[in-house]
């Protein structure tokens, strides 16, 4: 089972807009470096709605090829479109990623039943591990923890990353999902707390800038030790706080063009960093950096 730390990682383009594969191979190599546990590939954070599903599948494809050996890489194939959704996730499959992450379909707002069924279908035409995603924040459809535990019998379907941010929602889900299934955190700030409860592991946004420490946090609460993992943790509050100030991946990449690690350049409709933002993630940047 994949655990720990599992950068949610940005996918970095050029001044002209176009995937930057020199920048996305250090940062591969970086994140291998500081002990980052997992790659999730052409998530949110990788903006892949605004890859092209060629771009999509070269990035992971990329990824898989230069890291996989040696870091599970999880391929984001999620998409509104079921039909879309399997095609996208056969072929990570055929790359040989280590699982494939499912955001719920997006914009189209199906219900429980739809959402079961669309997930079903995925599950029979792709062989492989899959995970889900529920983030009612950015989809208009929030998956409930009944339609999760549903889908959790389904025998490759092992997981989700619950990024609703509700504690108690969370817990009472890692209590009720089978042996073998992995509930993970897919909210920075509450993350250790939800693997403190048996989560196991956070699929991170902070991780891309500061992926040593948010590692170290991981494994200490994976450990069970809740005073070490908190202490870590309270050193990146301002991180998980900041890096949201504007949508995501807008402020992260801002903060790792600061560290010199690729451009800012997004594809519209997202923009850069509004300069008013600019003080305080570089401020939490720096609280977090001096002690990584």
């Amino acid at each position: 089972m994949i655990s720990g730390s599992m950068v949610a990682l940005v996918t970095p383009m050029t001044a002209s807009g176009d995937v930057d594969y020199k920048a996305l191979a250090a940062l591969v190599d970086w994140h291998e470096a500081e002990g980052t546990h997992c790659l999730v590939v052409a998530g949110t954070t990788g903006e892949s709605a605004t890859l092209a599903v060629t771009e999509h599948l070269e990035v992971i494809r990329f990824c898989q090829d230069r890291i996989g050996a040696r870091i599970p890489i999880i391929a984001g194939t999620g998409a509104n479109s079921t039909r879309e959704a399997i095609h996208l996730t056969s072929r990570a499959q055929e790359f040989g990623v280590a699982a494939c992450l499912l955001v719920t379909p997006y914009y189209n707002k199906p219900t429980q039943e739809g959402l079961f069924q669309h997930y079903e279908a995925i599950a029979a035409a792709c062989p492989g591990d899959l995970i889900l995603y529920n983030v009612p924040g950015r989809t208009a459809v929030d998956m409930t923890n009944e339609t999760t535990l549903r889908l959790a019998a389904i025998k490759n379907i092992v997981g989700i990353k619950d990024a609703t941010g509700d504690l108690i929602r969370g817990t009472q889900l890692v209590k009720a999902v089978p042996e073998g299934f992995a509930v993970y955190s897919g909210d920075d700030a509450t993350a250790i707390d939800l693997i403190l409860a048996g989560a196991k592991g956070d699929i991170s946004v902070t991780a891309n800038v500061v992926p040593k420490l948010m590692s170290k946090a991981c494994e200490l609460a994976l450990a069970g030790d809740a005073k070490g993992a908190k202490a870590v943790d309270a050193k990146l509050s301002s991180l998980h706080r900041d890096l949201f100030v504007e949508a995501n991946p807008i402020p992260v990449k801002w903060a790792l063009s600061q560290l010199g690690r690729c451009e800012a350049t997004m594809r519209l409709p997202l923009t850069t960093l509004d300069s008013k933002f600019h003080g305080a993630v570089n401020c939490a940047l720096k609280e977090a950096v001096s002690t990584d």
